[in-house]
């Protein structure tokens, strides 16, 4: 069925009701909303865990898509007991790891902006994310990190436009990624904006992302790494340069 994927339109919703829709035969859950992140592009889901009437909890290990991106399944850890069809849950999700990884994404954004070049890959972690680019050029990771820094203290507004499938088929050159797809399919395509009328940054990615540039904290590029001839690997991490051992 098609979920009512709320964080899709409020990134802070940490906490939602919800009503079980069905179960698989793995245990996996499908409700009528959910305020859990499902896994794609590049940014895993959410973990947390659904609080029962009796005040019992399901504790969940992934959440991701189904056959289509409009199916949500929350998968719960093994050995946990199974709600029932019909159910009404109180959903929780993991807030301290969702809100690294959404300050790792807003980061991985902001790289994209300082190094303007095509993105060929990107996984977000909690710690550390990476964002692979096709550069052949040689670049000093620590005036990338002042480029970056720069962006988040000049604390740049955050925020989400919507467009449809159709206006991001007549306007192509906004996609950055070579090799991931935008998120269609849903009728319409969330663009990630930074800074006062987009003046810093749009571009369509499903993600979560903080509200604004000063919430992304100290970043730093602790490595680039070569990857094939016309291929750069960035690795992001939290803090300062004089972090890393």
């Amino acid at each position: 069925m098609s979920v009512n994927a709320l964080y899709r339109d409020d990134f802070y919703l940490s906490t939602a009701e919800a009503v079980v829709a069905a179960i698989h035969e793995d245990g996996g859950i499908e409700l009528d909303q959910t305020c859990f992140y499902a896994t794609s592009g590049g940014q895993p889901g959410d973990i947390g865990f659904f609080e029962r009437a009796d005040g019992s909890k399901i504790a969940l290990g992934q959440t991701k898509h189904g056959a289509t991106k409009d199916i949500i399944i929350h998968v719960p850890l093994e050995g946990e007991t199974r709600p029932a069809v019909g159910e009404k849950l109180v959903l929780h999700v993991d807030w301290p790891r969702r809100y690294r990884l959404m300050r790792m994404h807003t980061a991985c954004h902001l790289l994209s902006v300082v190094c303007q070049y095509p993105i060929t890959g990107a996984a977000v972690g909690e710690d550390e994310s990476r964002v692979d680019f096709d550069m052949s050029e040689t670049i000093d990771k620590d005036e990338v990190t002042a480029k970056m820094m720069a962006l988040v203290n000049e604390n740049h507004p955050v925020f989400v436009q919507w467009i449809t499938d159709e206006e991001l088929a007549a306007n192509p050159g906004i996609v950055k990624s070579k090799n991931v797809r935008p998120p269609i399919g849903l009728g319409r395509v969330s663009l990630v904006c930074i800074g006062e009328n987009s003046v810093v940054d749009s571009q369509p990615c499903g993600g979560t992302h903080v509200s604004e540039t000063q919430e992304v904290g100290a970043i730093y590029i602790a490595k680039i790494e070569k990857k094939g001839k016309e291929n750069r690997r960035f690795r992001i991490r939290f803090g300062a340069p004089t972090d890393e051992a």
